[in-house]
Formats: structure tokens, C-alpha cells, sequence
């Protein structure tokens, strides 16, 4: 055989090898999409309501699947991933807790945002031993503009569940007031103490409820008296004012603080007291769906941008700087997805997870995302021998959402977009068929 002989069979070897390899990868990607497209078109329960899919290879820069992927859904909690974006966009590695200056005897300080103060589901960020500390007198500079407490389209009856605590410039005890009943105690301790003169048993003992109530226009609550066999806590949003806060921190701090609405001239607040670490906020605000963090982390955002605290001025930047490229444009009206007027594409936020895997690296992001099975909101569902499901969930009555990452048997990281609107089954049937194309997904990929 001569040297060009055996270079020509070679080659024609090679060719066909690898056209085998092309029909094999085609006819296994066709197989995987004919298996999810039946399992979205013919299972019950997706077939109660309206689902979009979206599964994208950001290796290969293609879409491996795709259902409804351009219609438009309302996210719920999802949207946490854009105010995730906002965020790493806008703010620095630690949380600035006050903007203050000091001259002569006086120290001067407002707010930006952060959620930290006196918050029990936070680490200290050490701003009350720094005010502490200071010899000189306080003086708070109220905001030029203040957030309404609540976003647009929240719905006004959820003001008593802990998950709708009101946004505000400079949050207190996660503006959220803590209930504890001890065992064989029927009187309760309030954190902060200053509440337990405005909490009274309730007579009406034909109520069912359990826990505690908060009257719709004021601070005052009530309980339902019973023996407590076990410690029981409850966690109910009081009304926010300006007032108050000043109220609580003088009574923390055992100092008076004066409050002015115009900053003195030839003043500047250019010193900056930093708090506890960003990423533990996002981790809050992913893994446990926070809504009181994702609305502040936008104020902050709002509060780096501008100096100004408004929930809008850092969405518009965000969409205007940085998602100018996302294939529709997101409806997108608060930091938490509480609101219904929220709508967003599944390829919209698959687009939106590329560009934060380009931003952040894999080790700092599956540590910050709900893990299936191990972690955060999904720490019931995804089981297996390692984790393979890295994403956001979002949830509310007759809608889920799933979107996130999925690392195949094979290690290739792929992203999806999953949501459903509109079903009329219960969100745990629902969970469980989504969990079944994912996790096929994995195996087969």
C-alpha cells in the first residue's frame, strides 16, 4: 500500500467516524426532545395550565429544547435572579450600613438600604458598637425620598405573614416583630421588648387561628390564649415609621438621637460604615427566598446608583446598562416577585443566567443557589448521590417556577428555565413531574 493510499483510507476513515459520532449526538438529542416534548404534552398535570421549558447549552451556545420559551410568565420568587443581577452589578463586596460624617461634636448619618440592623436572621454587622462607641451626638438625616412600604400589585391582606415584612430606608429588627411563648407560660416575650404593652390575648376564643395577629392600621396585636406545651415563635411585620425607628435604636443604644431633614452646609456624608458580607445577603435572599432582602438589596442598589432610594431607578438602570441583550424585554417591578405584575420570558431568564455564570465563579454560585436535595428551597426535592440542581424557585398560589443549573451525569452544566402558571393542581404534583424530566435530563445528556 503506498504512503498516499493509506493517508486517503485514513482520512476517509476519520470522516466517517466522525459523521457516526454526529448522527449518534443528533439521533440522542432528538430522542431526549421527543422524550420531554410527550412528557409536557401528555402528562395531567402540566396539562392544567400554561408551562414553558427552556433548555440551552451555554458550552455550544444552543438551545437543546425549548417549549413556550417567548411567551411570557409570571415568575414569582424567579425574580430574585434579576434583583441577584442588580446587585452584583451595583455593589461592592460588604454591605455600606450608613453614610455619616463628623465635625466637631456632631456625627451625622443616613440610610441606604441595609437590612442588617438588629435583624435576627443576620449576622451583626457591628454598626450599633460603632454608634456606641462615638462620643459626639447623633443626628439621623431623614431621606430626601422614601419607598412606599409595599411594591406595586402586593396584595394588601398578606401585611401579616413574615414574608411581607414593609421595605423602608432603615430597617430594625428585619422590621418584623418576634413572639416567643415559652412552655407552660401563657404570657409571651417580644423582641423588641418595648412591644409587649401593645400585644393582648384575644377573648374571641371561637378564632382558629394560631399565632399572632396585627391589627391592618396599627402596632397593636393579639393572641389567642392556650397551654403551651412546647416554645412557639411567631414572626409578624409591624408598621414602619421613621418615628419608630428612631425610637427603637435610642432605646438600644441608651442615647438620645436627634433627628433633621437638611443636611448642613459645607457637610459631606463621604465616610461609609460597611457591615456584614454581600454574599450573605444573596444567600439569604436565594436559598431561603427571602422577600424582605431581595426588596432591600434593590434600595441599595438604588442607594450606589443614584443616593437615592427607589426601588425603579435600579431596575431601569439594570435593564438599561446591562440587559439591553436579553432576547424580550423583562416586565419587572419589584426585588422579590411578590407583585403579579411581574412577566418574564423562560428564555428571557435563561439568557439572564448566562450572564451571570460568565460573571461568577461555579464554586461561589452553587454555594449561594438553592442546592437540590441539600440546601435552601429545594433542599426536599432533586434527591441524589451528589447534587445536580442549582436554582431558584418561585412560588405562588397556582403558579411554580424552576430555573437554574443542571449538571448532567456527564459534567456538562446546562441552564433551564421551567415555569408553570395557571394549574390547577397542587404545587407538589406539579414539583414532582418537573423533577422527573430534569432528572432524565441528567441521566441522559
Amino acid at each position: 500500500m503506498t504512503t498516499s493510499n493509506f493517508h486517503y483510507k485514513s482520512s476517509t476513515f476519520l470522516l466517517v467516524f466522525l459523521l457516526l459520532m454526529l448522527l449518534g449526538g443528533c439521533s440522542a438529542t432528538k430522542n431526549l426532545n421527543q422524550n420531554i416534548s410527550k412528557q409536557i404534552n401528555q402528562t395531567e398535570n402540566f396539562s392544567t395550565g400554561f408551562t414553558g421549558f427552556v433548555l440551552y447549552d451555554p458550552t455550544t451556545k444552543k438551545t437543546i429544547f425549548e417549549h413556550n420559551s417567548d411567551k411570557y410568565f409570571t415568575p414569582a420568587s424567579n425574580i430574585k435572579l434579576f434583583t441577584f443581577y442588580a446587585g452584583l452589578q451595583t455593589l461592592e463586596d460588604s454591605i455600606p450600613s450608613m453614610r455619616y460624617a463628623i465635625k466637631n461634636d456632631s456625627l451625622i448619618f443616613k440610610a441606604t438600604g441595609d437590612p442588617s440592623l438588629l435583624n435576627p436572621d443576620l449576622p451583626d454587622s457591628g454598626l450599633l458598637e460603632f454608634l456606641k462607641s462615638r462620643n459626639e451626638q447623633l443626628f439621623y438625616l431623614k431621606p430626601s425620598y422614601s419607598e412606599e412600604k409595599f411594591g406595586p400589585g402586593w396584595a394588601w391582606d398578606d401585611y401579616n405573614y413574615a414574608f411581607s415584612a414593609e421595605k423602608a430606608a432603615f430597617p430594625i429588627y428585619g422590621n418584623k416583630l418576634k413572639v416567643i411563648f415559652k412552655e407552660n407560660n401563657p404570657l409571651p416575650h417580644t423582641i423588641p421588648s418595648s412591644f409587649e404593652n401593645s400585644i393582648a390575648s384575644e377573648k374571641d376564643s371561637m378564632k382558629k387561628y394560631r399565632g399572632i395577629r396585627r391589627k391592618l392600621n396599627s402596632n397593636h396585636f393579639t393572641y389567642i390564649p392556650k397551654e403551651n406545651k412546647k416554645n412557639f415563635e411567631a414572626n409578624v411585620p409591624f408598621i414602619y415609621s421613621e418615628e419608630l425607628f428612631l425610637e427603637l435604636l435610642s432605646d438600644t443604644l441608651k442615647r438620645e438621637i436627634h433627628s433633621i431633614k437638611l443636611l448642613p452646609q459645607k457637610w459631606q456624608l463621604s465616610s461609609s460604615y460597611n457591615g456584614i458580607a454581600t454574599d450573605t445577603l444573596y444567600k439569604k435572599m436565594l436559598q431561603k427566598s427571602d422577600n424582605f432582602i431581595a426588596e432591600q438589596i434593590l434600595l441599595l442598589a438604588s442607594e450606589s446608583i443614584a443616593d437615592t432610594l427607589k426601588s425603579d431607578i435600579a431596575i431601569e438602570f439594570i435593564k438599561k446598562n446591562h440587559l439591553q441583550d436579553l432576547p424580550d424585554e423583562p416586565i419587572w417591578v419589584d426585588g422579590s416577585g411578590l407583585s403579579r405584575y411581574n412577566l418574564i420570558t423562560p428564555r428571557t431568564i435563561v439568557k439572564l443566567l448566562e450572564k451571570v455564570q460568565n460573571e461568577v465563579d461555579w464554586e461561589r454560585l452553587t454555594a449561594l443557589l438553592p442546592a437540590g436535595g441539600e440546601s435552601g428551597t429545594l433542599k426536599s426535592n432533586f434527591k441524589a448521590e451528589y447534587p445536580y440542581i442549582f436554582a431558584k424557585s418561585g412560588s405562588m398560589s397556582n403558579n411554580y417556577s424552576l430555573s437554574g443549573y443542571l449538571k448532567t451525569d456527564n459534567g456538562k452544566v446546562l441552564i433551564f428555565s421551567f415555569m408553570n402558571n395557571n394549574f390547577t393542581v397542587s404545587n407538589q404534583l406539579l414539583k414532582k413531574e418537573i423533577e422527573q424530566i430534569l432528572l432524565f435530563i441528567k441521566d441522559n445528556y
